[in-house]
């Protein structure tokens, strides 16, 4: 668990200071980027292009996982698949603040206030682009290409320290914590229990029958705000989430609308992903499963995430009944979902 208010100390001259150590001197223009999980700002300078820079929300990571976040970007980046990989940080001048450089990549900075605060953080290049259009055939085609070139990388070895995409963790686990800690309203929290219980079994049912599959290193969290687009194409952002699970965890995400338009969108994915990564088509039965498993597993990132503040304004609606409700009625349907995709392995 974190700290109730994890950043309040974290003001714009901390972060400033912090790049002001390693040779980033800002000319004090900062722009605060979306992001609820970390607190992310756009740098800008007179002389040279503005970075991203982001302070990790503390307790979450290692300094393991972070840098192994790390170096899965730099090994993507030196196949010139298009991502923002973490700079190599110095130290320069820091005589007023307590600055550090850590990992084989000297990326991970650390900064600790007077007080004796700590922030880990890291810099990237600033990408700009626009949400790819995902109606359009040829632009899933090229998405399915690089994610295709992602997980070549990633088959190439495991993660050692980074989590795996496991029901138990993303499922079993969260919604055992959110009974015990997130005070559900009383009038529903016997139907969301029950529910969430025979969703997550009947999810468990579908791993169970697709048995021994490929894991490899993933992007983990691919979707739409996920991908910036360009003349020159996609490039990805944001592998804050990295893990090891199956490769369609990096797909399915990117698919909308009815199952007719979902199938005929993965169609065009999977034509440009298998020209670089075969595909297991039996993983397709994990969708719904993993849609399952990401349900709870958001419920319970609300729900511990609750105290801090950005979170009550952000997501006003998750303390009431209704949002329960709603989880409930949605569980209930991939219940369905999910035996149909076991049906599909088992013919």
């Amino acid at each position: 668990m974190t700290a109730p208010t994890p950043f309040a100390a974290l003001t714009p001259g901390l972060v400033l200071d912090a790049l002001d150590a390693v040779g980033l001197r800002g000319d004090g223009r900062m722009l605060q980027l979306n992001s609820y999980e970390n607190r992310v700002f756009q740098v800008f300078f007179e002389d040279a292009r503005p970075v991203v820079t982001k302070f990790y929300r503390p307790g979450r990571w290692s300094d393991d996982q972070i840098l192994e976040e790390h170096a899965f970007t730099n090994e993507l980046a030196a196949e010139e698949i298009p991502v923002a990989p973490a700079m190599a940080l110095q130290v320069v001048d820091a005589p007023l603040v307590d600055v550090s450089v850590h990992g084989d990549t000297r990326s991970l900075g650390r900064i600790t206030t007077a007080e004796g605060e700590t922030f880990r953080f890291g810099v990237a290049e600033c990408k700009a682009g626009h949400a790819p259009e995902l109606e359009d055939e040829d632009t899933l085609r090229w998405l399915g290409r690089f994610i295709g070139r992602i997980h070549v990388v990633g088959a190439r070895r495991p993660f050692t320290c980074r989590r795996e995409l496991t029901p138990n963790e993303f499922g079993w686990d969260c919604r055992a914590w959110l009974l015990e800690h997130a005070d559900i309203p009383g009038e529903a929290v016997d139907a969301w229990s029950a529910t969430s219980d025979t969703a997550l079994k009947a999810a468990c049912a579908v791993f169970d029958s697709l048995g021994a599959h490929r894991r490899l290193r993933l992007h983990g969290d691919c979707h739409v705000g996920n991908i910036l687009w360009t003349a020159a194409g996609p490039h990805f952002v944001d592998l804050d989430d990295c893990l090891t699970g199956p490769a369609v965890q990096d797909l399915w995400m990117l698919l909308s609308g009815d199952p007719t338009a979902a199938r005929r969108q993965m169609h065009c994915l999977l034509q440009g992903y298998e020209q670089f990564m075969d595909f297991d088509d039996r993983e397709l039965a994990l969708i719904e499963p993993l849609r399952t498993l990401r349900m709870v597993h958001q419920s319970a990132w609300l729900a511990r995430r609750w105290s801090d503040p950005a979170f009550p304004v952000g997501f006003p609606w998750f303390k009431n009944g209704a949002y329960w409700q709603q989880q409930t009625r949605q569980l209930e349907e991939q219940i369905g979902l999910c035996r149909s995709a076991l049906e599909s392995l088992v013919r």
